[in-house]
C-alpha cells in the first residue's frame, strides 16, 4: 500500500492571495498530509475565519509531520511585520525566501515528498536586497541543478495538455542564440526522463515546435530549425525516444496533433504558454522538471487586488490542481 504523500505548501507573498488559497486548498485535501509553510499567526487567523474549529497544528520541523497524519500542520516562518492585504512590504521579502528554504531543505532531507508553491512578488524580494528572478531559477540554484525545464499542464475538454519550454524568462531578441542542439537535447532528455519517472508515461510522445514562422520554411525564414533543432531531434530519436518535429507552432496546437502527444516542447515563453493558458487558466499547474525534488505551483500571480478586496474573492482551483498533480507525481515516483 502506498503511503500518503507529504506535501509542503509555501504560502508565498503574505499580502497576496497565497496564504488564503494555500489554506483553502489544504482543507480540501483528503489523500495527503499537508504542511503549510508560512507565518503561523497569519495562517491561524485565516483559519479562524475560513474554518473555525478546524485544528491547525504548529510544528517546529517538517520531520514532525509524520507524527500528525490527517492534521494540517503549520511550519512557522515568521514575518518581520504584520501584512496588510494588497500592500507590499519589502521588510517581509526575506521571510518569503525563508519559506522556500525551509521547504527545500525538508524535501532534500526526505522529510516531505513534494513542494507546492503559492505565488510570490519578485519585486518585494529584490527590494529586500536579494536578487530573485523566480521560483524556477531559485529552486535550481538551491538544489545545485544546472538545467531545469518549465512545464505547464492542465486538463482540457480534449484531455491533458502539457507544454514545456526550451527557454523561459528571456528577452525575445536573445532566444535564437540560446537555442543550440546541445542545450535542446538536454531539455528533451529532462522532459523524457520526468515524463517517465514522475508521470508514469512509459513511452512519452514529444512534439517539438520550430522557432520561426512555418518552422523556417526550409531555411527561407531562418535556419535554426535546420542547424540546431532538427539535429537535436535526430539525436533523441537515435536513443529510441518518440520525439518529432520541428512543427510550425501556429498549426501544431490542434486535436489532430495533440491527440498523439504527451507533451509539446516550445522554443520560448510566449510561443507555447498563451495556448496553454487560454485553454487552462485558473486550473493550470506550473511544474519544474529536472529537479531532484518535486515542485509544482499555481498558474497565476499574487492578485494583490483580490487580496485587498477581502476573503472569498480568490479562487483556489489552481492551487488544488497543483497539490493534486504533486500527489500524482509522488505516487508515480514510488
Amino acid at each position: 500500500m502506498m503511503s500518503r504523500p507529504r506535501i509542503a505548501i509555501t504560502c508565498g507573498e503574505p499580502a497576496g492571495i497565497g496564504p488564503e488559497i494555500a489554506l483553502r486548498a489544504a482543507l480540501e485535501v483528503g489523500d495527503a498530509d499537508c504542511l503549510l509553510v508560512g507565518d503561523a499567526s497569519q495562517i491561524k487567523a485565516l483559519g479562524s475565519l475560513i474554518a473555525p474549529g478546524r485544528l491547525l497544528r504548529t510544528i517546529h520541523s517538517a520531520a514532525e509531520l509524520a507524527l500528525h497524519q490527517n492534521t494540517i500542520c503549520v511550519l512557522d516562518s515568521p514575518l518581520a511585520v504584520a501584512p496588510h492585504p494588497g500592500q507590499l512590504d519589502a521588510r517581509n521579502g526575506l521571510a518569503v525566501l525563508s519559506m522556500l528554504d525551509q521547504a527545500i531543505d525538508a524535501a532534500v532531507a526526505g522529510e516531505i515528498d513534494a513542494i507546492v508553491t503559492a505565488p510570490v512578488q519578485k519585486r518585494t524580494i529584490n527590494d529586500a536586497g536579494h536578487p530573485f528572478t523566480g521560483h524556477t531559477e531559485y529552486f535550481a540554484e538551491r538544489t545545485g541543478t544546472a538545467h531545469v525545464v518549465m512545464m505547464l499542464a492542465g486538463e482540457t475538454d480534449d484531455g491533458p495538455l502539457r507544454v514545456a519550454l526550451e527557454t523561459t524568462h528571456l528577452a525575445l531578441a536573445d532566444v535564437p542564440a540560446a537555442i543550440t542542439a546541445d542545450h535542446l537535447m538536454a531539455t528533451i532528455s529532462i522532459v523524457q526522463h520526468d515524463l517517465v519517472t514522475r508521470f508514469g508515461i512509459a513511452e512519452p510522445r514529444i512534439l517539438v515546435t520550430g522557432l520561426n514562422p512555418h518552422a523556417g520554411e526550409g531555411g527561407y525564414l531562418g535556419r535554426e530549425e535546420i542547424e540546431q533543432i532538427s539535429p537535436a531531434i535526430e539525436r533523441a530519436r537515435e536513443r529510441g525516444w518518440q520525439v518529432s518535429g520541428p512543427y510550425p507552432a501556429d498549426t501544431l496546437f490542434q486535436p489532430r496533433f495533440l491527440d498523439n502527444a504527451d507533451c509539446v516542447l516550445a522554443m520560448y515563453h510566449d510561443q507555447g504558454l498563451p495556448v496553454l493558458k487560454h485553454a487552462t487558466f485558473g486550473h493550470g499547474v506550473n511544474i519544474t522538471l529536472g529537479l531532484p525534488i518535486i515542485r509544482t505551483s499555481v498558474d497565476h500571480g499574487t492578485a494583490l487586488d483580490l487580496a485587498a478586496a477581502g476573503l472569498g474573492q480568490a479562487d483556489p482551483t489552481s492551487m488544488r490542481e497543483a497539490i493534486r498533480v504533486a500527489c500524482q507525481m509522488v505516487r508515480a515516483s514510488q
